[in-house]
């Protein structure tokens, strides 16, 4: 599952569903009122930052997707304040926007002494927009869809996303091929048939299915039958356990949560499903975008209030996401490779790729990584596996193992990660991984590296690395048994 833009070049993403404004009152607190036993706060200040699904397209905008913004707002001062809020990101179009002007732009007021919240009041219609509302929203949504490459249903039991809006949204995301991703709050999940993807939070997916999900295997079979009710894969997250992705081909994968100090967990929702859907948009494959929103959600609850999480935080926190105490080149699996790299490359970086045995490290193998780290902003080295080795060049190698050559090649100050493979080529990794140069040595002729093709086809390019006469594992196995 992967949207249509290329890895590292972010395609648009239809953002649609329920947009708030979130205000917050700030002041301190210090005594009780003698009229009520309430306490009296002195006002500091105010600020209003988008809320709901217009977080989601804050989020996404901050990670470098271009966003389109479907949504209902009212025709009052919290619309233009939300616009406001929204215009910091540029890119994010706000044309598809739709007033109402029957209705309130929903506002959720906190009022906080320090980071203590003391009361909400929030300003609200429920009831369902009339006919001619949900024609233009209908509309709305099928030509964003048109221009999009990853749909995201925001969905807050606010009223956009009704049965005809979202059968109209994903109708049309079925007819362009692109996926469907839903934050789901309905009591179960019948009403998103066709969509590509749903991320219920614990809570709803108890509520949907009737199942625990205390342990992994129970989340699981929660997901599985939650599955059943709509067709498509599913992300459970999971608050403090992490994050558990059931797929419809069987696969299963649990990513646990960072250790991060909690301060507030309201937005963190939408900053994973921003991350998820900027990271499926640039390519990458499902897991990895899994990796990638689980870094960001992170980050998300160490700060006040809803909050954005930039590339530079994101891409931080997924440096930090390489196993404890582990120095940069430190050996990770190819899901938690590619999330790392889609975090770097977000954050701007030009990501080089280069891949061999390396079975005893001589300095015509440094020279070529040195160069390889100087063809862009930082370097992964693909490792063949011992079994891999064993086929290319004989029952006889590798002389060291697969750990003891990625702790050597990974030792190296130009390495900034490294990663295994046990295909025969690198093909498979190179897809997933989705670097923005390749290198091999120029023994080679461009047309004759693997993967060079799907690296250009993405934006990227091929890097020829003059070899080292002289050296070679062959000739050192060769002296060595002389």
């Amino acid at each position: 599952m992967a949207g249509k833009g290329a890895a590292g070049a972010v395609g648009p993403i239809a953002v649609i569903g329920d947009v708030m404004v979130d205000r917050y009152i700030v002041g301190s607190v210090s005594r009780i009122s003698p009229e009520a036993p309430v306490p009296v706060l002195v006002h500091g200040a105010e600020r209003i930052v988008p809320g709901g699904a217009a977080n989601v397209a804050a989020n996404a905008a901050a990670l470098g997707a271009q966003v389109i913004l479907v949504g209902l707002t009212g025709a009052d001062p919290e619309a233009e304040a939300l616009k406001d809020a929204l215009s910091a990101y540029r890119d994010i179009d706000l044309s598809s926007l739709v007033a109402d002007g029957g209705r309130p732009t929903i506002t959720k007021t906190r009022v906080m002494s320090g980071r203590q919240q003391i009361v909400r009041i929030d300003a609200e219609v429920l009831t369902p927009p009339a006919d001619d509302t949900v024609a233009r929203l209908v509309a709305t949504v099928e030509e964003a869809v048109g221009r999009s490459s990853v749909v995201v249903l925001s969905d807050y039991a606010k009223g956009v996303l009704s049965d005809v809006v979202i059968g109209a949204a994903i109708a049309a995301a079925q007819a362009k091929g692109v996926p469907v991703i839903v934050d789901p709050k309905r009591r179960t999940f019948e009403a998103y048939r066709g969509a590509t993807l749903v991320t219920p939070n614990r809570l709803e997916l108890a509520a949907a299915t009737g199942l625990p999900d205390t342990t992994d295997a129970e989340a699981a079979l929660a997901a599985e039958a939650a599955s059943g009710q709509f067709g498509g894969d599913v992300l459970v997250t999971r608050a403090e356990k992490g994050m558990t992705l059931w797929r419809r081909n069987g696969q299963v994968l649990h990513v646990p949560a960072q250790a991060r100090e909690v301060f507030d967990v309201s937005g963190a929702g939408d900053t994973a499903l921003a991350a998820l859907a900027v990271s499926l948009a640039s390519g990458h494959t499902l897991e990895t975008s899994v990796h990638f929103a689980n870094a960001a959600a992170a980050v998300a609850v160490g700060k006040i209030g809803t909050a954005v999480v930039t590339r530079a935080e994101l891409n931080a926190a997924l440096d930090a996401s390489v196993p404890e105490g582990a120095a940069p080149g430190a050996l990770v699996d190819r899901a938690r490779a590619a999330a790392v790299i889609a975090g770097w490359q977000a954050a701007g970086a030009r990501v080089v790729f280069t891949n061999g045995c390396f079975d005893l490290v001589h300095p015509g193998h440094v020279a070529i990584l040195e160069a390889a780290a100087r063809e862009g902003d930082r370097l992964v080295v693909a490792l063949n596996t011992d079994a891999s080795v064993q086929r290319l060049k004989g029952p006889t190698r590798p002389v060291q193992d697969e750990a003891a050559r990625a702790r050597v090649i990974g030792a190296l100050r130009c390495v900034d990660l490294v990663v295994l493979f046990e295909e025969d080529t690198p093909l498979e990794i190179i897809t997933a991984l989705g670097p923005d140069v390749l290198v091999k040595g120029a023994d080679y002729r461009e047309d004759q590296v693997v993967g060079g093709d799907v690296v250009k086809s993405r934006g990227g390019r091929v890097a020829l690395i003059p070899l080292v006469e002289g050296r070679s594992t062959s000739a050192l196995v060769a002296k060595a048994k002389g």
